[in-house]
């Protein structure tokens, strides 16, 4: 029997595609589901099945960005042919989201037995929604917000696609706050903020998603209850991505930091209740 029922994996498809590219952490959000519904969540097969269904969340980013993402490839593959064109900027944008995935995927294959061991603890996953939301805060007003996307650099990538490894130690702090944070502290505008985070992290969470695939289904996660929870995160997520994207262009992060601290502090009180 599957580790998880049709019913739960239409619960997570749809917290996954509405949190994924939210700065509030999918994978704390998951964790919390999983928990409410008395899934364990350090089973392998709810681990992989997690990975998997963010599948359906980066689809959707593929079809919401189709046209962005055409553009880079063209102009990347032009210059692999053709020097002259080496010096557009989405040939070198293209390059640079390659190179700022390398060290995420080293840390996560390193790391891999912590990050599924210790760090799955619900308990870190409520001092990272609190601690992230402080760096969030903090990222939102020292930022100058005058840079564009079209200002971006090698740094400004390696920076935010390291950022990234936050995320993955410490489930909770989210990977989009993280990409986000770094790139609002690095004076981009919150658009640009927004829009470099889902290119970044297109690469890393498309791996991690295929590398978990076989994993699980061979431990229990079920085909049918993937196949439904990663259809669910596609729908929720393409609107997820729309709604946000109009939202940073005329406010700022406080309400995505307001809400974290709460659900750290809710999280912390089920967990000392016994609740969870």
């Amino acid at each position: 029997m599957s580790a998880i029922s049709v019913g739960q994996a239409v619960v997570l498809g749809a917290v996954e595609g509405v949190t994924e590219f939210l700065p509030v952490s999918s994978t704390g959000h998951l964790k919390i589901t999983e928990g409410l519904m008395g899934i364990p969540v350090d089973d392998n097969a709810v681990i992989g099945f997690s990975a998997v269904i963010q599948v359906g969340a980066i689809a959707a980013v593929l079809v919401y960005f189709f046209k962005d993402i055409v553009r880079i490839l063209s102009a990347w593959f032009r210059g692999l042919r053709n020097p002259e064109e080496r010096y557009h900027h989405d040939y070198k944008f293209a390059w640079w989201v390659i190179c700022a995935t390398i060290p995420i995927v080293a840390v996560g294959l390193v790391a891999k037995p912590l990050i599924e061991g210790p760090l799955a603890s619900l308990w870190v996953v409520a001092g990272s929604l609190i601690v992230g939301s402080g760096v969030m805060w903090a990222a939102d007003r020292m930022g100058r917000h005058k840079r564009g996307e079209d200002d971006t650099s090698f740094k400004d990538a390696m920076l935010v696609g390291s950022s990234q490894i936050l995320a993955l130690l410490f489930p909770g702090f989210s990977r989009s706050g993280a990409t986000m944070s770094t790139a609002l502290i690095l004076h981009l505008d919150r658009v640009a903020a927004t829009r470099l985070s889902f290119f970044i992290g297109i690469p890393a969470l498309t791996g991690a998603g295929l590398y978990e695939l076989k994993d699980a289904l061979g431990t229990g996660a079920g085909a049918l209850p993937l196949a439904v929870g990663t259809a669910v995160s596609f729908v929720v997520a393409y609107a997820s991505i729309a709604w946000l994207l109009r939202f940073v262009a005329k406010h700022s992060f406080n309400a995505f930091v307001i809400y974290r601290i709460v659900i750290g502090l809710l999280l912390f009180g089920l967990l000392g209740a016994g609740v969870l």
